[in-house]
């Protein structure tokens, strides 16, 4: 073990504590040690776990300990080469674990930079001196002030909404609702001003890298004058450790007075905060999808309540929750209803593609459209939320159709270079070759079905040879700095054709786009997710809202084949209130969220009938819970059921939903509820959890 100045060493203790330190394992703690060095809540320790070392979170110093001390170990070492974490961070966490039902440590742990959680960062040949002092050590990248930009003039919706949000002297969350090029990011900008010239420092959240660089940038160019050169961190999880250290650290010794990135950044270490912006805050990006199943969204208002602080919750396109929240008054509600710059909204066109015959699956229509813009020297964009080639790959002849052996799902055909295809699964990650002929005929005339991003690329490459033609996907930016440069590119005037999927579809400011044309649209249209069409009309309105941003007489060209569809009729009208009112009216006629509250058990097995014989034993286990709590009028417990893609990696899923009309009560249920699943006898051949406000089912 290193020798440094940072791990306070057992040969000089004089005293001893009990501590309860919280460790990143999926049972329930925090545990109990002693500890005989000088220690404080918030440090992180060394310890043994089992056969095995660990550094943990010590969040309590009891004065005694939870069960017989003689059973108690150890702290190996106390490690304060950082500043304990606050205890309002601490209480932020805890809220977290609490809510979501996950351990303490499995929330507190993995918010953490890896270097920090680390045993070999501070054991081993190559630790000496611990992580932090290590990277203290070396030469930080040179920063250099950014070229301030001067703000332009507000109108008067920006200006109220700005003054509104700057008065606010404790909590208070804005829904700030704007059309797409409203100027919400002014608004944003102007209300962190004000916020960092008191003092207090920001935080804001954006749902995708993809949108940091340009977010990073607007922040810098405006901010740095009042928050000093270097003023501005940034996390998000294709940072590398030691980046993410870095950035972390200078927030964590208040170096950064604003912080900006995407949903993990809600648990970076500041507590001095004067303003939190979410900003695209419909996007299920905020929701994470596996482990701490949180909605940063949700934790972001919770700690500006804990914190007394406005928060602004920005969209064009708003949650049906927020909605709601702004209905009942709960959330204050600040309206941009035009465009900042004095251009018209886009018009946007339904093609009806029922009797028409298509071309490369774009219609007439679409492609006069595109030459009139081309000709006109703008850039068009056609939105395709469909990465690969082709969706599968099909015999003529017999119908044999590409198959995942792992998963119940197709294998999508890829481009890999020209003229070598690959078949991948999107669920697993298998891949094979493409085979020569048939497996089942042998017939060597196999076709792709359907069209993924990068046959719409090649396809327009031929049909517009003139034209500079490329595609952002998760496909084309899998390099780290690619999709930057791939946007670069696209705001430089050096791309003429954009075909991209969601990652194109919010946030960016494209001043020469003047065309968006929408294929495939209907793909959501009937999912079984009662949420698809509030999804879908986000994702149009988003995508839409690209063009004619700087320019005016922007055009959106939406190819359906029912194009009668509420989203749709919504959609022409650019009506986000009346399809919010009509969505509100069915979910409430059903008493699905908003007006409801869910949680969803999950459990895979190799085995389907084990996964639903696991989740249908847990039912009756919470059936006798609620008739024992009398609480069962107000939650529904429904069958367990296989989800709709029911193997995945040679594991057979199941899900059983779990609604309530009354938040507590549901909370008080799953309490209960885990305690008992852990002394199921089929936990060794089933993986189960639980997450609380599923947005997928």
């Amino acid at each position: 073990m290193s020798d440094s100045r940072h791990l306070q060493l057992d040969d000089r203790a004089s005293f001893e504590v009990w501590i309860r330190v919280a460790l990143d394992v999926p049972l329930d703690g925090p545990f109990d040690y002693r500890c005989t060095k000088e220690v404080a809540v918030g440090d992180r320790v060394i310890v043994s776990f089992g056969r095995r070392k660990m550094i943990g979170l010590v969040v309590e110093l009891p004065l005694e300990p939870g069960c017989d001390p003689s059973l108690i170990k150890s702290v190996e070492a106390v490690l304060k080469d950082i500043a304990p974490m606050s205890a309002s961070w601490l209480k932020f966490t805890k809220f977290a674990a609490d809510y979501y039902q996950r351990p303490w440590g499995e929330v507190v742990m993995p918010a953490l930079p890896v270097a920090l959680r680390s045993l070999s960062a501070y054991q081993g040949k190559r630790s000496a001196g611990g992580p932090v002092e290590r990277l203290d050590q070396r030469r930080a990248p040179k920063l250099t002030p950014t070229v301030s930009t001067e703000a332009p003039p507000l109108n008067s919706a920006q200006q109220h909404a700005v003054e509104t949000i700057t008065a606010a002297q404790s909590f208070q969350p804005f829904l700030l609702y704007g059309v797409t090029g409203s100027g919400k990011t002014e608004v944003y900008l102007h209300a962190a001003a004000q916020a960092l010239a008191r003092g207090k420092r920001v935080l804001m959240l954006v749902p995708e890298i993809n949108l940091t660089p340009q977010f990073e940038q607007s922040l810098r160019a405006r901010l740095e004058p009042v928050a000093g050169v270097g003023g501005v961190a940034v996390l998000h999880s294709a940072l590398s450790d030691g980046e993410r250290l870095r950035a972390w650290l200078r927030v964590q010794r208040g170096e950064a007075k604003v912080v900006l990135g995407t949903r993990l950044s809600i648990f970076a270490p500041l507590d001095d905060v004067g303003l939190i912006v979410v900003d695209e805050e419909h996007d299920p990006s905020y929701k994470q999808q596996d482990g701490l199943r949180y909605s940063a969204r949700d934790l972001a208002v919770w700690r500006g309540h804990d914190l007394g602080i406005p928060i602004v919750l920005g969209s064009a396109t708003p949650s049906l929750e927020s909605w709601v929240h702004a209905e009942k008054g709960s959330y204050k509600r600040l309206d941009l209803p035009a465009r900042a710059r004095d251009v018209t909204l886009p018009s946007i066109r339904l093609v009806d593609t029922r009797r028409l015959k298509m071309e490369h699956g774009m219609s007439v229509q679409l492609l006069d459209a595109m030459r009139a813009r081309l000709a006109n020297h703008e850039q068009v964009l056609i939105f395709l939320n469909r990465r690969g080639y082709a969706p599968a790959l099909h015999c003529t002849s017999c119908g044999w159709v590409s198959q995942c052996p792992r998963c119940t799902t197709f294998t999508v055909l890829h481009r890999m270079t020209p003229g070598r295809h690959q078949l991948h699964c999107h669920h697993c990650g298998y891949q094979q070759r493409v085979p020569q002929a048939c497996p089942d005929c042998g017939d060597q005339d196999m076709q792709p079905i359907g069209r993924g991003t990068q046959r719409i690329e090649e396809q327009l490459a031929l049909l517009f040879p003139d034209a500079r033609v490329a595609r952002i996907d998760a496909d084309s930016t899998r390099k780290k700095g690619s999709a930057q440069a791939l946007f670069a590119s696209v705001h430089a005037g050096e791309v003429d054709i954009l075909v991209g999927t969601q990652m194109v579809a919010k946030g960016h400011d494209f001043a020469n786009l003047g065309l968006v044309g929408v294929l495939n649209a209907d793909a959501m249209l009937f999912s079984q997710d009662f949420r698809a069409p509030e999804r879908l009309f986000a994702q149009l309105m988003q995508v839409a809202g690209r063009a004619g941003r700087h320019t005016g007489h922007g055009e959106v060209i939406v190819q359906t084949g029912y194009p009668e569809q509420a989203v749709y009729q919504a959609l022409l009208k650019h009506d986000y209130s009346g399809f919010a009112r009509h969505t509100m009216g069915e979910r409430e006629a059903a008493m699905l969220p908003p007006f409801s509250h869910q949680a969803l058990l999950s459990a895979e097995a190799r085995e389907l009938n084990v996964a639903l014989g696991f989740l249908q034993a847990a039912r009756e286990e919470a059936q006798a819970l609620l008739e024992a709590q009398q609480i069962d009028a107000v939650i529904t417990l429904y069958d367990p059921v296989p989800l709709r893609i029911v193997r995945v990696d040679n594991m057979c899923r199941a899900q059983l939903l779990i609604e309530a009309t009354h938040r507590p009560a549901l909370q008080s249920l799953l309490r209960s509820w885990l305690t008992a699943l852990q002394d199921h006898p089929d936990l060794r051949r089933v993986r189960w959890q639980l997450e609380v406000d599923p947005l997928e089912i």
